[in-house]
């Protein structure tokens, strides 16, 4: 048998290495997936959260009278 080139060794590494890297995000994005999901079917906090806009409310205007006196 005659020896292999080196060529064909290169192109198997670089498809192995490859092929492992796909399945490596492969796997990622599915474990980031499944998260997504089991995070999303959790009940909701105790704590709720509303915003409202409080109008405020006119006062009729008192008259006072201030009577000021200065001692000589």
């Amino acid at each position: 048998m005659r020896p292999r080139p080196q060529k064909d060794d290169r192109r198997r590494r670089l498809k192995t290495w490859a092929l492992r890297s796909a399945a490596v995000l492969v796997v990622f994005a599915a474990g980031v997936a499944l998260g997504q999901a089991l995070d999303d079917s959790s009940p909701p906090a105790g704590t709720r959260t509303s915003v409202r806009t409080l109008v405020p409310a006119t006062l009729d205007a008192e008259t006072v009278t201030v009577t000021v006196e200065t001692a000589p």
